[in-house]
């Protein structure tokens, strides 16, 4: 691992389903996230992704290119464009800092996840890895 090194993109595609369930599972009652036409009386389009679905994608992108011994230190994201059901988002990442002691290493990750529209998300990742782990 080593500063620069990019991740391997993560294609999601974007459904009414992962934007419904997302929202229920992190209850988020909110109805534009579930409800198209009071999302469309709101102003918007179509039912939308939710933050916390959002940081939840982060997460599993994250974990599944370090593996199960990772642990998650910080996530900080921004959303940008909403992702819309019928798109997809493409996360990619890039290790933009690395510090190591006896015990392992730390990396920082920059992430972004961009759907048709431009970038649903963006920000950084602090991810510990114990030694010995393989990232």
């Amino acid at each position: 691992m080593r500063i620069g090194d990019e991740l391997a993109p993560l294609r999601i595609p974007i459904t009414r389903t992962l934007i419904v369930s997302g929202a229920v599972a992190t209850r988020d009652y909110q109805d534009v996230h579930h409800d198209a036409e009071a999302a469309r009386a709101k102003g918007s389009p179509d039912i939308f992704m939710n933050i916390l679905t959002t940081n939840g994608l982060v997460g599993r992108y994250l974990a599944e290119h370090f593996g199960p011994e990772a642990e998650l230190r910080r996530v900080a994201i921004r959303l940008g464009a909403p992702n819309y059901p019928g798109d997809e988002m493409v996360l990619s990442g890039r290790i933009v800092s690395l510090a190591g002691d006896a015990d392992g290493q730390t990396a920082v990750v920059e992430v972004t996840g961009a759907n048709a529209l431009g970038h649903h998300v963006t920000g950084q990742a602090t991810v510990r890895l114990p030694r010995g782990a393989d990232a």
